[in-house]
């Protein structure tokens, strides 16, 4: 049998051929002017929020594993980076906070911490994608091996915490019994592309088990449903399509018939948050729904669909508009987002804050990830 290292290398080698033919747009636009203080005022508020070891925390010290990594991406979609810019110290602290909550079997959370023995593979997602994003930008050598290595052995530990099924649920499938959900298997896929966009080796095999999971959880309304832990089947939610859709983009499917019918479900039941309309987990729904718009563009819908109605065109600068503008008229005046609405009197609002702050700052188009 092969050694895992040479699968591992083999699969990376694999993996770069088949998804890396990923369109991207190099260079960022402008932000318009009217939300730029709305922008500097939320980054100003997440600087402030951050405590002295790196973290930052949601309601009653949770969720610091996921807080401390969407927090440092907000400021990594500012520009700044641990090597300059005005939020690096910010990121440097949080860099080195989960680094020191990283374990030796590579998982990048902690379950003794407050409220993480029953959800840590979100934190482990979203703090895969952080690290991942930023071992660009380690100067040191030996920081930077270190940061590599903690991040190879994250994604296998991602690969070995995958059901049987292709997804993931909010513990490992050793330790959940097999049980996978579509959110947490969101938060993997974007971790490890995060980390196969730096070069980091991504297990082939994590890769086409996602695949396959999604399509699979896919219902005939074209939405994706929220687990196939207990058979699948059940109505489509437009926040787990609208992820779908950017996990189909990162694997290379901008023109498949499957991402087709999920942009098509999440047209029928998104449009923004204008017009003070709200749904529950808005901002997660939004987060991913945003990136799709994005790299849509003002023209690329059309492509997809050209039998499409003028009226029916789903563009950046339409759904910025409206979207944007939301926001600017419900941030408190602290620069966070913190009332009038579920996931943050109940999460907290440095997550909010910082899922908003990344769809506010996505023309910027500062990492891989977010570019066209």
């Amino acid at each position: 049998m092969r050694s895992l290292s040479r699968r591992i290398v083999l699969a990376g080698i694999v993996l770069s051929l088949v998804l890396l033919a990923t369109p991207t747009q190099a260079h960022g636009e402008e932000i318009p002017k009217e939300y730029r203080e709305t922008i500097k005022k939320g980054l100003d508020y997440l600087s402030k929020a951050q405590q002295k070891d790196g973290r930052w925390e949601g309601i009653n010290g949770e969720y610091v594993i996921p807080c401390t990594a969407l927090a440092g991406m907000a400021f990594l979609c500012e520009g700044s980076t641990m090597r300059e810019g005005k939020y690096r110290d910010n990121l440097r602290r949080a860099v080195n906070f989960i680094l020191d909550k990283a374990q030796p079997n590579g998982l990048l959370a902690n379950p003794q911490m407050r409220g993480e023995s029953g959800r840590y593979m979100y934190g482990h997602g979203f703090a895969l994608m952080f690290l991942a994003c930023c071992v660009g930008e380690e100067e040191n050598a030996e920081k930077r091996k270190k940061l590599v290595q903690v991040c190879e052995k994250a994604c296998k530990y991602s690969w070995e915490a995958q059901t049987n099924r292709g997804g993931w649920g909010y513990v490992s499938a050793k330790d959940g019994s097999n049980f996978d959900e579509g959110s947490v298997t969101i938060t993997q896929i974007q971790g490890l592309r995060a980390a196969r966009n730096a070069g980091i080796i991504v297990p082939n095999d994590a890769i086409k088990g996602a695949q396959k999971y999604l399509k699979d959880s896919t219902g005939s309304d074209g939405g994706v449903t929220y687990s196939l832990a207990y058979g699948g089947g059940g109505d489509g939610r437009p926040s787990l399509t609208a992820a779908a859709v950017c996990c189909g983009f990162s694997f290379g499917e901008y023109q498949s018939d499957l991402v087709k019918r999920w942009i098509k479900f999440c047209q029928l039941h998104l449009g923004s948050l204008g017009g003070g309309r709200r749904m529950g987990h808005d901002e997660y729904t939004h987060y991913y729904y945003a990136q799709v718009v994005y790299v849509l563009g003002n023209d690329r819908y059309q492509k997809l669909f050209p039998d499409a109605k003028s009226d029916e065109l789903v563009t950046w600068k339409d759904y910025r508009k409206s979207l944007f503008d939301e926001l600017k008229s419900t941030q408190s005046t602290d620069g966070s987002w913190s009332t009038g609405n579920w996931t943050a009197q109940s999460v907290g609002a440095i997550y909010v804050t910082a899922c908003f702050l990344t769809m506010l700052q996505l023309d910027k188009a500062t990492l891989p990830m977010y570019q066209r």
